[in-house]
């Protein structure tokens, strides 16, 4: 395990991070155990309840599993894990996972027209005005870091409208995995966000009550950008890297 000494962030994320790093690249595959905590202790140049706090966060997400008195196992996170996991899977050790990128673009691209066509048929005319005045902000705006901020209320508040325990929680996990990075995507995301009538479009048919309109007026704002991320991000390599 080629672990390192803390020296930055909080002592408890610090170990995460690099006991995730680890998990997740393969250098602690699944059903092995990890060293004890007085070990992990010893190699980080940490305390022991620190190494304890990281350890109790990974059995809570799922990526180890703790037994008193045994030893602590790696589990197979592609398996066991959840959403909650995405934020620290897209940027690690101070870089995009571009796999990672990839998949929450896909995602996002098969779930907004879903919820969409959900929000037309339980949303009603009142969603409509409330996404009428969000799309009125975006478009008085030229800054495309707000710009991405006001998309993100909108389909925020059409998530709302569609009713889905599921799709909210998704939709947390995925907005939590993208607001840290708004700046940095604010070139890219332009093409979208700076759709200003796609938006009106998508609102209308929304408010027009027919799921396949919404549906098909939501790929209309979401596709454009994602096929162009997803061609670029076609030149990096995992670790952001142009090939």
């Amino acid at each position: 395990m080629p672990l390192t000494p803390v020296t930055r962030r909080s002592v408890p994320d610090e170990v995460f991070d690099q006991v995730l790093a680890e998990v997740v690249d393969g250098g602690l595959a699944p059903g092995e155990q990890l060293p004890s905590e007085r070990r992990l202790a010893e190699v980080l140049g940490v305390s022991r309840p620190a190494v304890r706090e990281a350890l109790q966060r990974m059995a809570d997400t799922r990526l180890v599993e703790v037994r008193q008195g045994e030893a602590t196992t790696v589990r197979d996170f592609k398996r066991y894990a959840g959403l909650d996991l995405l934020p620290r899977l897209l940027v690690r050790a101070g870089g995009l996972d571009t796999a990672v990128a990839r998949s929450v673009l896909e995602a996002r691209l098969a779930v907004g027209p879903a919820v969409a066509a959900m929000a037309a048929e339980r949303g009603g005319p009142t969603l409509a005005a409330m996404l009428d005045e969000v799309v009125d902000r975006l478009g008085a705006t030229d800054d495309d870091v707000e710009r991405q901020v006001h998309a993100l209320e909108l389909w925020d508040q059409v998530v709302d409208a569609a009713d889905s325990m599921v799709f909210r929680l998704m939709f947390n996990s995925l907005r939590a995995a993208y607001e840290p990075a708004l700046e940095a995507l604010a070139p890219v995301m332009a093409l979208e966000v700076g759709q200003v009538e796609a938006y009106r479009l998508l609102v209308a048919a929304i408010a027009s009550g027919d799921p396949e309109v919404a549906r098909a007026a939501a790929d209309r704002v979401l596709r454009p950008a994602t096929d162009t991320i997803l061609g670029a991000l076609g030149t990096l390599d995992p670790t952001g890297a142009v090939r």
